[in-house]
C-alpha cells in the first residue's frame, strides 16, 4: 500500500501551494499584458531614431510601470497603439506625486555612461532581484527587454526564490511558465515578446538564478558571511535592482530607523555594487527622506507607509 501511494504522489518539493493564485493573477491581467507588449514592440521599432532624452523618458516610464504594476491603467481603449500609449502615460503622470524618493536619474546616468564607454567586447550586467510573479513579473521582463533593446545593458540576470515563498514570489517554474504563456498568447505583439524572451534565455542574454539565501531569515548585510558565493556574484553587477517590500526590509535590516537616516548607512555595509530599490511602501520602515518629511506624512496620513499608496526609487552607489 505504501509503495503504491508513494509512486502515485508527486514529490512534495515540487508542490507550489500558491500556483493557482499566481496563474490567476496573470490571466486576469491579460488586457494589461497585451497593452504593455504592444507598447514595447512599437517602441522597439523606432528605438534607433530616439534621441537621448526620448530614450531616457522611455526608460523612466518602464521603471515606473515596474514600480506601480497593477496601479497603472494599462487597459486597452479602442485597440489603437496610440490610445494605449496615452493610457499608460496618463496613469503614470497621475502617480508621479506619490513617488517619495526618485533616484531614476542616477540609474540613467550610470547605465548610459556604461553604454557610452563600452567597448565592443565588454558587458553591462543588470541584476534584478525579483518579487512577485504574475503581472509584476511581466513588467520586470518588459523592462529587461528594453534594457537589451536600448543597449543600456547587454545581459540581465534575474534572482528568484528556490521554493514557493510569501504567496506570489517568483520561482524558476513561474519564470518559465510565464514566458511560455506570453509566447502562446493570442495577440501578435504578446507572442512576439514571449518568443524574444525565450530567445534571450537560450542565447544567455537573460540568466535566471536562485539561491537559498533569499529565503533565509538573514538581513542582506549578513550575505558576505552567510553566502559569500552569492555576494561575489552580485559584485559582478553594474547595477542591481531590488524589487518589492520584503527586499527593502532585508536591505535595511527591518530596524526602527529615523526617516532621515541615509540609505547608505541603513544598508549596514551591504554594498556589493550600485543598487536601487523599487518599492511601493507596505511596511513600517523608510529611510533616506528629507528631514521632517516622514513626520509630516505621519501627521496627515498615519497609514502612509503601509498602504501601498507611495513608492520609491532609492539608489545607493557612486554618483
Amino acid at each position: 500500500l505504501y509503495e503504491r501511494s508513494h509512486i502515485s504522489s508527486p514529490p512534495i518539493d515540487y508542490f507550489d501551494v500558491f500556483k493557482e493564485s499566481k496563474e490567476q493573477n496573470f490571466y486576469e491581467s491579460q488586457e494589461s499584458v497585451i497593452a504593455l507588449c504592444t507598447y514595447l514592440q512599437q517602441l522597439i521599432k523606432t528605438i534607433e531614431d530616439l534621441d537621448e532624452n526620448q530614450l531616457k523618458d522611455e526608460f523612466f516610464k518602464l521603471l515606473q510601470i515596474s514600480l506601480w504594476r497593477n496601479k497603472c491603467d494599462l487597459s486597452l481603449s479602442g485597440g489603437e497603439s496610440s490610445s494605449q500609449k496615452t493610457d499608460v502615460l496618463n496613469s503614470l503622470e497621475d502617480l508621479k506625486p506619490f513617488i517619495l524618493l526618485n533616484d531614476m536619474e542616477h540609474l540613467w546616468s550610470l547605465l548610459s555612461n556604461c553604454k557610452k564607454t563600452r567597448e565592443k567586447v565588454s558587458v553591462t550586467r543588470v541584476y534584478i532581484v525579483l518579487d512577485n510573479s504574475g503581472f509584476e513579473l511581466v513588467t520586470d521582463l518588459i523592462l529587461a527587454n528594453f534594457l537589451l533593446s536600448s543597449e543600456l545593458a547587454t545581459k540581465v540576470h534575474f534572482y528568484g526564490k528556490t521554493i514557493p515563498w510569501f504567496v506570489s514570489d517568483t520561482t524558476i517554474h513561474d519564470f518559465n511558465w510565464l514566458i511560455e504563456q506570453v509566447k502562446h498568447g493570442n495577440h501578435k505583439w504578446m507572442s512576439k515578446c514571449g518568443a524574444d524572451w525565450e530567445e534571450y534565455v537560450k542565447m544567455g542574454q537573460w540568466v535566471y538564478h536562485d539561491h537559498i539565501f533569499w529565503t533565509l531569515p538573514h538581513e542582506f548585510c549578513a550575505m558576505p558571511q552567510v553566502a559569500p558565493d552569492l555576494y561575489a556574484e552580485l559584485q559582478k553587477a553594474h547595477l542591481i535592482l531590488f524589487k518589492g517590500d520584503l527586499n527593502y526590509r532585508k536591505l535595511t535590516g527591518d530596524r526602527k530607523w529615523e526617516f532621515s537616516v541615509p540609505f547608505h548607512q541603513a544598508l549596514n555595509g551591504f554594498h556589493p555594487a550600485p543598487l536601487c530599490t523599487i518599492r511601493t511602501l507596505k511596511a513600517e520602515i523608510q529611510v533616506g527622506l528629507k528631514p521632517g518629511q516622514g513626520e509630516q506624512l505621519m501627521a496627515s496620513e498615519p497609514c502612509w507607509w503601509t498602504s501601498g499608496k507611495y513608492g520609491i526609487f532609492e539608489y545607493d552607489g557612486p554618483l
